[in-house]
């Protein structure tokens, strides 16, 4: 059966022009074309109109919901007529075949979404030594822990996904108190709108499938502030409160079943791994078994201080 795709990239700022114009471009480069490109902006109405003109073959239009991340893809999705829609960062660039790998994997019409595997492009040049691969999650990409091969997930990462759309409108969308939120220059780097949603989907439909698609492959790029060791602290202490939301909301077994294995398995082999290095010779293996346990502090004082946040709130 053929698959319609509608690609949703959701941009914000023009400092990200030749970024947006580079993920448009490879869209248009995919093997399997899709069936629309739709380019969601956030509240910005001159990169809206600048856009329309750049980009005539694109659907471009304005976030019609609450300003940040969720509300603009709850506007793609709303406006969508494929059967499939595909998230695509603003920053991002996707591989020749990225389109056909989602589409192929959702043969199984039990599959409600598919994540693919994301690559991380250093502006810098190179991966800061210091930098554990067990938190590329904080850059935005797929990291050390996460399957090799095609598996079933508890959640793709939103940056490079695809759900069958009707199964997220029937869901309600993405919720919008969750997640990222630009109000000017300034941001806290929240995230987990798209764990929320497909915890909800699964609990909601028993018996739905979530993969990961390797073959489904994106880079995305990574500033020079996002390499640097404050954003990474800044990074997991906002996961941990938008972890707090999830649970908030979906319960905390499902919201943190992914999580704590991750914690108890992945981490403690990722200091043992940096400590191994170091006594090798490679002294920056401290650095990473430093940032490994720093990360995981850091995200569990987040998860607490939102916790608390929200019993306070409930007062």
């Amino acid at each position: 059966m053929s698959r319609r795709t509608s690609v949703i990239i959701c941009v914000y700022t023009e400092d990200r022009w030749e970024d947006i114009g580079a993920a448009v471009e490879s869209v248009r480069r995919q093997r399997r074309q899709p069936h629309e490109l739709i380019i969601v902006v956030d509240h910005n109405p001159d990169l809206c109109l600048r856009l329309k003109r750049e980009h005539p073959d694109a659907i471009v239009v304005e976030n019609a919901q609450a300003r940040g991340l969720s509300g603009g893809r709850n506007t793609g999705v709303g406006i969508a007529t494929g059967d499939l829609v595909a998230f695509l960062d603003d920053d991002a660039i996707a591989d020749p075949g990225w389109l056909h790998a989602f589409e192929a994997a959702f043969a199984d019409p039990a599959v409600v979404a598919v994540g693919g595997f994301t690559r991380p492009r250093w502006a810098t040049g190179r991966r800061p030594r210091w930098f554990p691969e067990e938190f590329d999650w904080t850059v935005g990409c797929s990291y050390r822990g996460m399957p090799a091969q095609r598996s079933r997930i508890r959640n793709v990462m939103g940056g490079n996904a695809a759900f069958r759309r009707d199964v997220v409108i029937e869901a309600g969308g993405f919720r919008t108190h969750i997640g990222r939120s630009v109000r000017g220059r300034a941001s806290r780097p929240l995230g987990c709108e798209e764990t929320e949603l497909c915890i909800r989907i699964t609990q909601r439909r028993p018996g739905s499938v979530i993969l990961f698609e390797p073959a489904a492959v994106i880079e995305h790029k990574v500033t020079a502030e996002r390499a640097r060791f404050a954003y990474f602290r800044a990074r997991c202490f906002a996961e941990g409160l938008s972890k707090a939301l999830v649970t908030e909301s979906v319960g905390a077994q499902d919201g943190l079943s992914s999580e704590v294995s991750y914690a108890t398995r992945t981490l403690p082999a990722g200091v043992l791994r940096g400590l191994g290095d170091a006594v090798r010779g490679d002294l920056a293996g401290l650095g990473r078994a430093t940032a490994i346990m720093v990360g995981l502090a850091w995200t569990a004082c987040g998860y607490l201080g939102g916790r608390i946040r929200s019993a306070v709130s409930a007062r």
